[in-house]
C-alpha cells in the first residue's frame, strides 16, 4: 500500500514535530485534537476538531489517512483498537493497553526479563499500609492511569503518615513501588520497522527538576556494558509488543552499573529531543519512517549535547539562546506560559560525538 497521508492522534508538540518531520518526507498529515488551533495543528495539512473517543471523528481521521499513528500514550485504547478495525495504527494497541496502566507495565517488563522496582497493587488503604511494611515503610504511591511529570503520586520516606493517603489520590487503582538506589537517570530512545529491524539511539543522561524533565545530556555517564544493557532491554520489549515506530524507555543506573527500567512511553520522547540536533535522523523522522513502511535511518550521533526543556517563563530567555553559538532552538507554538508548561526547548552542540 502507497501511504500518502498519516492520521495523528493528539496535537501537543509532539504530533507537531512529528508533522514536521513527515511534511519533509513529502507525507501530508491530519491531526485529530478537540483543542482547536492546536500545536501541531499549525503545521499539519487539516485538523479535525473531536474528542478521541467521538466514533464520527474516528471515522473521518481512518477515511482521511493511509496510516495512522498517535503522539502520547492516553489515546483510549478502544479508540485505537476500533482504528484498528479501519486502518493499520502504529503502535499496536497492546503497547498503549500495557503503558496506561503502571501495574500492567511492570509486569509485562518483568515478563520480557527487564527487571524494574519492586511493586504492589494498592486497592485500599490497607492495602497501602500492608505494601508499605513490606517496603520498609517507604515507596512512592502513584495512580496506576494517567499521571505524568510527578503527577498523580506521593512519596512516603520512613516514619510518614499514611493517614488518608489513599483517598488523597482519588480513591482510584494505586501501585506502591519501592525506593531504588540509583546513581543517575538514562533513557533509550529505539525504533521497530513493520518488518522487525530494530535501530537504537545512544542513552541520554537525564536529570528532573520538579517532576519534569530539565537536561538530557550526550554522552551519558555510564559503562558502555550499562548502554547495552538499555538497547537489549528495548529489543526485548519492541518485539514482545510487535511494535512499530519509536518507543522511550526510562531506566535507573545503580552504584553497580545495573539498570532498572521506571516506564516506557510508546511514542516519541522528550529525552529523544536532543536527536533533532545530533543526529542526520531524528527521532520523529524516525518515528514517520517506520509507520509509512520506509526503511530506518541510521541513529548515530555526530555531535555531544546537552537539550534543555523550556518551562513556563524559560521562554522569555529565547533572545539569549539566539545569541549562542550551536544551540539549536524549537518553540511548540504555545501563546500562553504557564509553571510547568513546556514551551520549548534547545538544544547545545558541544563537541563531535
Amino acid at each position: 500500500m502507497t501511504i500518502k497521508t498519516i492520521g495523528i492522534i493528539g496535537g501537543g508538540q509532539l504530533g507537531r514535530m512529528l508533522a514536521m518531520a513527515a511534511s519533509r518526507l513529502n507525507f501530508r498529515t491530519v491531526i485529530l485534537e478537540p483543542q482547536a488551533d492546536s500545536p501541531a495543528a499549525q503545521l499539519a495539512n487539516e485538523q479535525i476538531v473531536g474528542a478521541y473517543d467521538d466514533r464520527a471523528s474516528l471515522e473521518k481521521l481512518a477515511s482521511l489517512s493511509d496510516v495512522i499513528t498517535y503522539e502520547f500514550e492516553n489515546v483510549p485504547v478502544e479508540s485505537a483498537r476500533f482504528l484498528e478495525g479501519l486502518k493499520p495504527v502504529y503502535p499496536p494497541s497492546k503497547a498503549l493497553e500495557v503503558a496506561q496502566d503502571r501495574l500492567v507495565e511492570k509486569t509485562f517488563l518483568n515478563r520480557c526479563g527487564i527487571p524494574t522496582a519492586g511493586f504492589r497493587a494498592v486497592d485500599s488503604q490497607a492495602d497501602l499500609d500492608a505494601a508499605l511494611a513490606a517496603f520498609g515503610g517507604t515507596g512512592v504511591l502513584k495512580t496506576r492511569r494517567m499521571g505524568y511529570d510527578g503527577k498523580g503520586q506521593i512519596v512516603f520516606r520512613a516514619g510518614d503518615s499514611t493517614a488518608g493517603a489513599y483517598d488523597k489520590l482519588g480513591g482510584v487503582p494505586l501501585i506502591l513501588e519501592s525506593f531504588i538506589p540509583f546513581e543517575r537517570e538514562i533513557s533509550i530512545i529505539a525504533a521497530r520497522a513493520i518488518n522487525g529491524h530494530i535501530e537504537c539511539y545512544d542513552a541520554a543522561e537525564n536529570v528532573h527538576r520538579n517532576g519534569i524533565l530539565h537536561t538530557s545530556t550526550l554522552p551519558a555517564e555510564v559503562w558502555e556494558g550499562t548502554t547495552a544493557d538499555a538497547r537489549s532491554a528495548a529489543i526485548k520489549l519492541l518485539d514482545a509488543l510487535k511494535y512499530v515506530g519509536v518507543v522511550g524507555i526510562e531506566f535507573f543506573v545503580g552504584a553497580d552499573s545495573s539498570l532498572i527500567a521506571n516506564e516506557m512511553a510508546p511514542r516519541v520522547h522528550n529525552s529523544g529531543h536532543w536527536t533533532e540536533a545530533a543526529c542526520v535522523i531524528s527521532q520523529f523522522e524516525q518515528h514517520i519512517r517506520a509507520v509509512a513502511g520506509l526503511p530506518l535511518g541510521d541513529p548515530a550521533r555526530h555531535s555531544d549535547c546537552i537539550m534543555q526543556n523550556l518551562i513556563g517563563d524559560d521562554i522569555n530567555d529565547v533572545r539569549q539562546w539566539a545569541s549562542e553559538k550551536d544551540v539549536f532552538i524549537h518553540l511548540y507554538g504555545k501563546t500562553e506560559p504557564r509553571p510547568g508548561r513546556k514551551m520549548g526547548h534547545v538544544t547545545r552542540l558541544t563537541g563531535k560525538a
